[in-house]
């Protein structure tokens, strides 16, 4: 224990974030035990449900802040391959949720569901403090217990963070006016959690030495939240269970379904440990799977969706959206033999032949042979677009055609902010002068500035509102991008020219100031929060009835799209794809990264109106639902996969 006098700020800041998480606690049991149904104008359930969130937020973010470290410091990873580790893990993250959400509907119901997704939680947690002996990933067996434990993870967030919002917007009927607040309450405990998982499990990980200790505690963070849950089961006041309770006790193979679908859940475990080990396969997964759904997404509205006066497509261009689907897919396939190299000599019969394929298309030509493809499956499916556009009008044709253009900029956009978990978390451990803080204390900034500039961003849009001067959801998404891109020009900027030498064990190293890493969070949250709640509230609102959770789900898959470009991203930092970090190489891709993200976000303010129009919202029913989704618009979570409120009820 040190001395008070040599404590540091990261000392202090751990102990703040320990003294604040404990006089919640107190309060939160005050309340729970109050004889009272409702507190503070609110039912009990809330608060329960707040602090089971919070600490499942606490072991999450805790556990996510050391993972880039964890990697390359103790199983002794390249910088390189570390991050495209942690974006295949994101990307999965964001995937599972969809599934997780699909049979909470259709079986278990909310309440159980996050019950299995909470134990399956706390087991992977704790299986991430088997450190093994240290002697990295080629030589320590007990690498596979840290895939089994990201495994448990992922699997187990597809299951509670899919449901436990839905369970908030239960415990309110729809036209409660206290709905609002509520889900204010809860995104408070959601950042409390994350803010405190970074500033008291990160800390003890990094500072330490034992890794062990951080993940055990976010481990027991969220052990602490599956006993509130349980405990307080008698607070959702039976909201959350099964649709139809008779059916799970219907046996299917012989076996209840009930415990069927739990074995599903542990086989859907077994399946992304294999998944996470091979994180090329999670590129080619996304891809491959991304392009058939969008793919079924325009079918449905180019030949499903009747228009206003209740007739579908004639089909005549049916064949040609078919041609430029199939080229799609070849070139997917083509990008993927690509990248498979030499690799593929192993497949049997075909694999010289492929083999050579691949070596023939990694030659810069190859590059363009593809970009062209590409380029010419996409220009089939605009003008077979075009082309059943100018047939008839079709209003909600229309709005699919608006939500896959803001589908389309989630990878984008996702695979610069989620930097802050890899490449710019070994930047600032290397390469910014920390005066001795922690590396991953940094990372608490988005939970803080989202805290702080939430509310003012949800009076804001309304008093522009007010005064007709609130720009369109494109356009404000078009803003996010922008914002994301200065994030990055900002920083490069700062280190070029205020960088300081300094010996860090006996090399002189330029070290960037840490105002321009706040400077960097800054602008990244306040793009996260011009286009996060807006774009799912976007994907709410506009969505045809039937058609809702399809959309969301494909909205997500391109969150997790983003992920796995931020891995890939990072991966390509260093002085050759996959090896360790260099100054020079994390500066040149960060100041790529910004000004293509800076001129989509120009390219995209500059469309809006062409979007907005697709967009019909003066001819939606029920058009008095707000643009908000309940919650989201006074705070809102740091980017978490399966987070859907409910929009707020028509008047």
């Amino acid at each position: 224990m040190k001395e008070l006098a040599l404590w540091n700020y990261a000392d202090w800041a751990a102990v703040v974030a320990s003294v604040t998480l404990l006089a919640f606690l107190v309060v939160g049991a005050w309340v729970l035990r109050s004889p009272k149904p409702e507190v503070f104008g609110h039912p009990k359930g809330l608060y329960m449900l707040f602090f089971a969130e919070m600490w499942e937020r606490f072991s999450f973010y805790g556990m996510k802040a050391l993972l880039v470290l964890y990697l390359t410091q103790h199983w002794q990873y390249l910088d390189g391959e570390a991050v495209v580790i942690v974006g295949a893990y994101g990307s999965l993250v964001y995937i599972t949720p969809v599934l997780g959400g699909w049979i909470a509907d259709n079986y278990l119901g909310q309440r159980k569901a996050v019950a299995f997704g909470a134990i399956l939680l706390t087991i992977g947690h704790f299986f991430m403090a088997f450190e093994g002996d240290g002697s990295g990933y080629q030589n320590d067996p007990v690498l596979n217990v840290f895939w089994l434990a990201l495994a448990f993870i992922i699997v187990g967030s597809g299951f509670l963070k899919a449901n436990i919002s839905v369970l908030v917007g239960q415990l309110y009927s729809r036209t409660d006016e206290r709905r609002d607040s509520a889900y204010t309450i809860f995104y408070m405990g959601i950042n409390l959690g994350a803010l405190a998982g970074i500033l008291i499990a990160a800390y003890i990980g990094e500072t330490t030495g034992s890794w062990a200790y951080g993940f055990g505690l976010a481990g027991l963070g969220m052990l602490l939240g599956l006993i509130v849950f349980v405990i307080g089961k008698p607070l959702l006041l039976g909201n959350g269970e099964p649709p139809v309770p008779a059916k799970l006790k219907e046996k299917v193979v012989g076996i209840r379904l009930e415990p069927l679908l739990y074995g599903v859940g542990l086989v859907g475990v077994a399946a992304i440990w294999l998944l996470i080990q091979y994180r090329d396969l999670v590129g080619a997964m996304l891809m491959i799977s991304g392009i058939i759904l969008l793919a079924y997404v325009l079918f449905l509205a180019l030949y499903e969706l009747d228009d206003e006066a209740g007739t579908k497509s004639a089909r005549t261009t049916q064949n040609l959206f078919r041609s430029g689907v199939g080229l799609l897919l070849l070139t997917a396939l083509l990008i993927i033999i690509r990248g498979a190299g030499a690799s593929l000599e192993a497949v049997p019969a075909f694999g010289a032949t492929l083999a050579r394929l691949s070596a023939i298309l990694s030659e810069p030509n190859g590059f363009w042979v593809l970009l062209a493809l590409a380029g010419f499956a996409v220009a089939i499916l605009v003008v077979t677009c075009v082309i059943e556009a100018r047939k008839h009008a079709n209003p909600a044709r229309d709005r699919v055609f608006a939500m896959i253009f803001f589908i389309l900029l989630m990878p984008l956009f996702w695979g610069l902010f989620e930097q802050a978990a890899g490449s710019m978390n070994l930047f600032t451990l290397n390469y910014v002068d920390r005066d001795g803080i922690p590396a991953t204390f940094f990372q608490s900034l988005n939970s803080i500035f989202i805290i702080l500039l939430a509310p003012l961003f949800a009076i804001g849009w309304q008093w522009l509102s007010r005064r007709g001067a609130e720009p369109s959801t494109p356009a404000k998404m078009g803003l996010g991008i922008l914002q994301m891109g200065l994030a990055f020009v900002l920083l490069v900027y700062g280190a070029d020219l205020f960088s300081v030498a300094r010996v860090v064990d006996g090399e002189l190293v330029l070290l960037m100031p840490v105002f321009f890493l706040f400077v960097f969070y800054f602008f990244s949250t306040t793009g996260e929060l011009s286009l996060s709640p807006v774009g799912l509230s976007a994907m709410n609102r506009l969505s045809e009835k039937h058609m809702a959770s399809l959309m969301m789900a494909a909205f997500f898959f391109g969150i997790a799209g983003g992920n796995y470009v931020a891995g890939a991203l990072g991966s390509i930092m260093g002085s050759g794809a996959g090896g360790d970090m260099t100054r020079d190489g994390a500066l040149d891709v960060y100041w790529v990264m910004g000004w293509v993200a800076i001129n989509v976000g120009i390219f995209v303010v500059v469309v809006s109106p062409l979007v907005k129009k697709l967009m019909h919202l003066d001819r939606l029913r029920d058009d008095n639902v707000s643009d908000d989704l309940l919650g989201q618009g006074e705070v809102a979570e740091p980017s978490a996969g399966g987070v859907a409120p409910e929009t707020r009820p028509a008047e």
